[in-house]
């Protein structure tokens, strides 16, 4: 009884599905936990997914360490496994179409899985003796079963390690170019410039002080107000408490923010950058590289980690080129954004030759728009490379967020600048990087049949409406419509579907010891993100497939188009029409696949800007089979599918709206309408063929 009530409280957390539980066991679940905060919803059921949608997720008492080679390998953590009787099976994953009905059924069928895995704790003695004394055999198993579990054997084994090396012998081309992976995929921190660096400047600090202050910081055990993305029921998801360009910060503060903060910033900026990498190819970084002084940077939001990881990249580049390893790249000129003396002092110690400003210039609109009074603004530093991580969350109002987002553009070169804005993988960070996405499209990139913006009403043009300058998305969209995730402007409340992304990096040992983590070293963090730029649109001058066609092309597949460009940036096609085929105008995996038997199942966002499901086969082809078996979230998909269908997104509930309802509603009762609507008058009388029209309520945070 207590077995069926644990593994009902790890299952649906502090929530329990209605008659889940019968009395004695309701019972005995108040006794240890108390009574339940809520009832298990409909729309909450996609927490009970099993793991099957990743086959190779590693287990939590694994550790990883580099071995003689300079490769990470897995080393299983020697502790208290986990009993069999407290780990539940799950079933498959709920269709958005799932009826009331359908989740009780599956609510009882959770509920027997419970009562037998308990029946199967008291006779789990019997059961190793019995299969001690029975050497298994193949003969037992139906054949159907045993091409099931080599199948899943094969993909377990051979999963990492294919996509990681490329296994260039049996992957497609295309299906290399649109990975979305570092290599290796598990990012480890390198111990010259960064790890032993901060070790040095920890050494004085007493661990003890150093775990309280940041999970006083961070708030509480696992940080989950840092850039760690910690699923926890009841949990509100916050922005990371402290910002690298605030005033004031202790000096505790400082050691919490290197340690807790920079390994999971350096983890997204090179998980991004390296995807900007295979999409611009490494001409881009050459050419930078190849710039008078060298590419200037700008750090505005991780206090001198994203620095790292860009020098990271131009020294993985250099060292590609055949230059001498130990004689560095031309880094150029490093600036990072440091608002406090204590923050400052540190990163100093990390990065050589760098200028730290206390904070951003303040954004002139009249650069955009020349007005009557300055019709010839002051030039102002200009920056090939911005990467903004976590720096919009904290701004509670929209103006201020479209204001800094601006700014940001202006401060890029208008002749191929990079912009990167990184925000955590929870639906707000999402929203923040949608909002964000929406306001340079909509103001600044032109797009096919959107090249026009209106000029604000202070502007000395004579024309109402102005140009718009060349730009683009470079990653992760492959569309420059309005995002399918973000459907109305503003925050959502319930939002269960959001564009997010992963990436799994080795823990320093120092955040091992705040953390408190014995069982794992290394930790998958999420994130949203867009990389943008501005002045060069490569789509255009490579006349890439876009929209509808793009769609249809994708879906017919470019199997037998032998090559692509390669992640390098030279051509590498051995079919003539191969040149025909981009990266840019590929779908993209917002989700992991769907491995069943048989076949793969693909969440994608299209080019003509809508997410599709799509089913790979074995029927369809051997080689597309192959590659979506071993395809990863966030990589592009170019070897078509059998069938397709439109997947249902769950946005949630606008904030905004449900306010204004809430407002209008309580009006009603008090029979106060006539102070929130506007009527219309027509010559001094109201007039009867138009009714009154609601006030706008702004979504300010």
């Amino acid at each position: 009884m207590e077995s069926i009530v644990r593994q009902a409280r790890e299952t649906f957390g502090e929530t329990l599905p209605k008659n889940f539980l019968s009395s004695d066991e309701y019972t005995v679940y108040e006794r240890l936990y108390g009574p339940p905060s809520a009832t298990t919803l409909l729309e909450d059921f996609d927490l009970l997914r099993g793991v099957d949608e990743e086959e190779d997720a590693m287990p939590a008492n694994v550790l990883m360490r580099e071995n003689a080679e300079g490769t990470l390998e897995e080393v299983i953590y020697e502790g208290d496994p986990l009993d069999e009787d407290e780990v539940m099976e799950e079933d498959a994953e709920p269709m958005p179409s799932e009826t009331e009905a359908d989740f009780q059924a599956r609510m009882a069928v959770f509920r027997d899985i419970a009562a037998a895995n308990a029946l199967q704790a008291k006779t789990k003695e019997e059961s190793t003796q019995n299969l001690n004394s029975v050497e298994p055999s193949d003969d037992l198993l139906p054949p159907e079963e045993l091409a099931v579990e080599d199948e899943e054997a094969e993909d377990s084994e051979q999963d990492e390690e294919a996509y990681g090396s490329g296994d260039s012998a049996r992957t497609h081309p295309l299906t290399l170019a649109g990975r979305f992976s570092t290599s290796p995929a598990t990012i480890q921190i390198p111990n010259d410039a960064v790890v032993d660096p901060i070790t040095a400047l920890l050494a004085d600090a007493s661990n003890k002080q150093l775990s309280e202050v940041a999970q006083r910081t961070f708030g509480g055990p696992g940080l989950p107000n840092s850039t760690a993305t910690i699923v926890r029921a009841n949990l509100k998801q916050q922005p990371i408490a402290l910002e690298a360009s605030q005033s004031h910060m202790g000096e505790m503060e400082g050691n919490a923010y290197i340690a807790a903060i920079m390994p999971g910033a350096y983890a997204t900026v090179m998980s991004t950058l390296v995807e900007i990498r295979k999409r611009l190819g490494s001409e881009w970084l050459r050419k930078l590289m190849k710039k008078k002084g060298g590419p200037r940077v700008l750090d505005a939001g991780a206090g001198g980690a994203a620095i790292l990881a860009w020098r990271e990249i131009l020294r993985a580049e250099w060292e590609f080129l055949g230059h001498d390893p130990n004689k560095p790249p031309p880094y150029g000129k490093s600036t990072v954004v440091t608002g406090s003396s204590a923050l400052r002092n540190r990163a100093s110690h990390l990065l050589d030759d760098t200028t730290f400003i206390p904070r951003l210039p303040d954004y002139d609109p009249s650069r955009d728009h020349p007005s009557l009074e300055n019709k010839n603004p002051q030039g102002r530093k200009q920056y090939d490379v911005i990467v903004a991580p976590h720096t919009l969350w904290t701004l509670k109002e929209d103006y201020i967020r479209k204001n800094q987002i601006q700014n940001f553009w202006s401060l890029l070169d208008p002749k191929g600048g990079v912009l990167v804005l990184i925000e955590k993988g929870v639906p707000r960070g999402f929203e923040l990087i949608a909002g964000a996405r929406e306001t340079l499209l909509k103001h600044h990139i032109a797009s096919p049949g959107d090249e026009e913006v209106e000029a604000p009403i202070e502007a000395a043009s004579r024309n109402r409406f102005g140009s718009k300058e060349k730009g683009m998305i470079i990653a992760p969209c492959t569309n420059h419509g309005k995002c399918p995730m973000y459907i109305t402007a503003g925050r959502s409340q319930g939002r269960k579907d959001y564009c997010h992304f992963s990436q799994r990096y080795i823990r320093p040992h120092y955040l091992q010891r705040i953390l408190g983590s014995r069982d794992k070293n290394h930790e998958d963090i999420s994130f949203s993100y867009v990389a943008l730029r501005r002045g060069i649109d490569q789509r255009e001058a490579e006349s890439v497939m876009q929209g509808q066609a793009a769609v249809e092309a994708a879906f017919a597949g470019f199997e037998d188009k032998g090559g692509t460009e390669s992640t390098e940036g030279s051509p590498e096609a051995i079919d003539p029409r191969v040149a025909s085929v981009s990266t840019l105008s590929l779908p993209r995996a917002i989700l992991p696949p769907i491995k069943r038997r048989g076949h793969v199942i693909l969440d994608l966002c299209t080019p003509a800007g809508k997410i599709e499901r799509w089913t790979v086969p074995k029927s369809f082809s051997k080689q597309a089979y192959r590659d979506a078996r071993k395809s990863k979230w966030g990589d592009l998909w170019a070897l078509g599918a059998k069938t397709r269908v439109q997947r249902n997104i769950r946005v949630g509930l606008n904030k905004a709206k449900t306010q204004r309802k809430d407002i209008l509603n309580a009006a009603e009762e008090t029979d106060d309408i006539r102070d929130i609507q506007a009527p219309k008058f027509a010559a001094g009388k109201r007039s009867k063929k138009t009714k009154p029209k609601q006030q706008t309520l702004e979504d300010d945070y």
